[in-house]
């Protein structure tokens, strides 16, 4: 009998994903960690290899896939004991630029980003005032002849130092000159590469995992006009599209570590022998491992379901982030049950398990809550009062 799995026509892309990662060990991630530096060398074979070109179109030079070809990917990079967060923007920013972005847009960017000569890896929404409450951000982007002057500040911008491009999401319209505050946003791809020192400053944070995150100031910083995506005023619907795509390639991320750690924490179950046999025989061992698979399976099927709808040019805002909270708590399980199965051997960097396990606990706060997610089902799905927000 044939395995079944959502996304098994794409086996020849996880097998060619494996191949990739197993030239970067632990030890290369190890090392990048301990120093704090971008893997390049990965980036770039990835590049190479026109993995991160998956979903631009042929005519553009890239692969032309979906987006589910897209999360497999990610998840096998993150199953094979990588990390994805170097380089996901540049597929999940897609979903903004290919949807809406105009013709010349895409004839000047997309070869350089599908050949790996230009990179698109920000995603410059979040601010220190507002977080998730997008519709509150300060950035302004004010029109000025065939310019807009952009003024304000993003934080938790990751990989904005090693990226060319950036999508960008201001105010060109003031809030109280709106309808609706969701009307008067405009979403830009800028070229950083013309801004550094020239109106944008940017500063690393640094936190306890290695993502290359920053904060970044705008100071009258001068895009042209062409870099608008869309129609001015209409950009967090645009940006909407982004954002789904984001929380179904992160939850893809997120299986492939939940899958990592199972896989870590069963073989060293069944190899570590404790008083005469191995650990692996006791239930107390077993279980924990078998209720994570269980769950990180369950979360594995709307994962998928999410990405079909997203490929079938729906915008599955429900489906998105049910994906992103379920895989976020499997990767979280199966981490909590992998080092609790090795022990205090766990927290010793050889193993990787206590750098995987930073990693996989981002996910319950980023690129949203999980509790801003069970706000959204709650007053979406099931109809109940506003908990949050005006």
């Amino acid at each position: 009998m044939t395995p079944f799995h959502p996304a098994a026509e794409y086996q020849d892309i996880r097998d060619g994903i494996a191949a990739v990662c197993a030239e970067f060990p632990g030890s290369y991630w190890r090392d990048l960690d301990a120093r704090r530096a971008y893997p390049d060398d990965f980036v770039q074979t990835l590049n190479c290899k026109g993995y991160l070109g998956a979903m631009i179109p042929e005519k553009y030079g890239g692969l032309g896939l979906p987006l589910t070809a897209s999360a497999v990917i990610l998840e096998e990079i993150h199953r094979s004991g990588g990390n994805a967060a170097a380089c996901h923007a540049q597929m999940y920013t897609m979903g903004t630029v290919l949807r809406h972005g105009n013709d010349a847009q895409k004839q000047q960017y997309l070869p350089g980003i599908a050949d790996g000569s230009m990179r698109l890896q920000a995603f410059g929404v979040t601010e220190p005032t507002s977080g998730t409450d997008t519709l509150s951000l300060k950035t302004t982007a004010k029109r000025d002849g065939d310019d807009y002057i952009v003024t304000g500040q993003k934080i938790w911008i990751s990989r904005a130092e090693h990226s060319d491009l950036m999508v960008l999401l201001a105010r060109t319209t003031p809030v109280d000159k709106v309808e609706k505050k969701t009307d008067g946003l405009s979403v830009f791809l800028i070229d950083l590469r013309e801004l550094r020192g020239n109106g944008v400053e940017i500063r690393p944070i640094r936190t306890m995992i290695n993502h290359a995150t920053t904060e970044i100031f705008f100071d009258n910083a001068r895009i042209p006009a062409s870099a608008l995506i869309g129609e001015e005023g209409k950009g967090f619907r645009y940006i909407l599209s982004g954002m789904n795509s984001e929380r179904i390639l992160i939850a893809a991320e997120c299986i492939g570590d939940a899958k990592w750690f199972l896989e870590k924490g069963s073989n060293y179950a069944r190899e570590r022998v404790v008083f005469g046999k191995p650990i692996g025989t006791n239930q107390g061992v077993q279980f924990p491992l078998a209720r994570a698979h269980a769950h990180m399976m369950a979360a594995e099927a709307i994962v998928y379901r999410a990405a079909a709808m997203y490929d079938a040019g729906e915008n599955p805002g429900v489906e998105a982030n049910t994906a992103k909270m379920l895989a976020a708590d499997a990767s979280w399980e199966a981490a909590e049950a992998c080092l609790q199965t090795h022990g205090g051997f766990g927290f010793a960097e050889e193993y990787d398990i206590e750098r995987k396990f930073r990693e996989a606990r981002l996910y319950q706060v980023a690129p949203i809550s999980t509790n801003l997610i069970l706000c959204f089902i709650a007053e979406r799905v099931l109809g109940l009062p506003k908990s949050y927000g005006a």
